[in-house]
């Protein structure tokens, strides 16, 4: 009956998705309430829906009273190719430049205008790092999101271009200046951001080029300053990029 108050022709499917919907990098606690006005759904139908997700493990009630994604969910997750594909094969390569480095490493590629976080190893250094496992986060702002953003095609390049958040006082928000930028990662082969993400972090990215050139993701390092690493840590980046390609390209199933 509950669901009766919902609008009408919406399956209870998409009342479902929609709730899970709700979650994204900023909002992956929410309360009952807050779950229904995100998903567009009376509170008596969220409240009968999301029982149901806590039974079967799709959501977790946490002591506090607020619903977080539950881990059938992410060992759902772990099955998708992007997952079990790229993520496995570059993982001993990320472990490699962790240990090189001791620094935050991150696996990502393109999901629409965002960068998909695929994987990520923290550093030992206190350095401010707001990506994780599953986040999206802008492709102007982040070291792996303009490696991806420059071998992006020209129609998403130009809806990012047009759509410039600053994020900090040191986000690039002008298009021309970014698209300058662009065409240097293209040329030189890597991305440098400067606190444009985050205050006090600064990253270092490269693609990572399959056999036919095709760009499969991005990896990137973040650190405290660059200053005076940037060659080694450049230097580590190609060689696990490198590396990642490699396997890739040796794939049967690699085009």
């Amino acid at each position: 009956m509950a669901g009766n108050s919902a609008s009408p022709g919406v399956s209870v499917t998409s009342r479902v998705l929609a709730l899970l919907g709700a979650f994204d990098s900023a909002h992956r606690s929410l309360t009952l309430s807050q779950l229904a006005q995100r998903a567009g759904l009376p509170l008596a139908t969220a409240h009968r829906l999301v029982a149901e997700l806590v039974a079967w493990g799709a959501l977790v009630r946490q002591p506090a009273g607020d619903y977080v994604i539950g881990r059938r969910l992410w060992d759902l997750g772990l099955l998708a190719p992007v997952q079990s594909g790229l993520r496995e094969l570059a993982a001993p390569f990320l472990q490699d430049l962790y240990g090189a480095t001791l620094d935050t490493v991150q696996l990502a590629i393109r999901d629409g205008d965002k960068a998909l976080y695929l994987d990520r190893i923290s550093g030992h250094a206190s350095v401010p790092v707001v990506s994780a496992v599953g986040a999206r986060l802008p492709l102007h702002a982040t070291g792996v999101g303009k490696v991806l953003l420059a071998h992006a095609p020209e129609k998403v390049q130009a809806d990012v271009l047009a759509n410039l958040t600053r994020i900090t006082p040191y986000t690039i928000t002008q298009p021309e200046r970014l698209r300058e930028q662009l065409r240097v990662v293209r040329r030189e082969g890597f991305a440098v951001t400067t606190e444009e993400m985050s205050l006090g972090a600064c990253s270092v990215a490269v693609p990572i080029l399959v056999r036919d050139g095709t760009v499969a993701g991005a990896l990137g390092i973040v650190v405290a300053r660059l200053s005076g690493e940037r060659p080694s840590v450049l230097a580590a980046l190609q060689v696990a990029a490198q590396g990642i390609g490699r396997s890739i390209s040796g794939m049967p199933s690699a085009q």
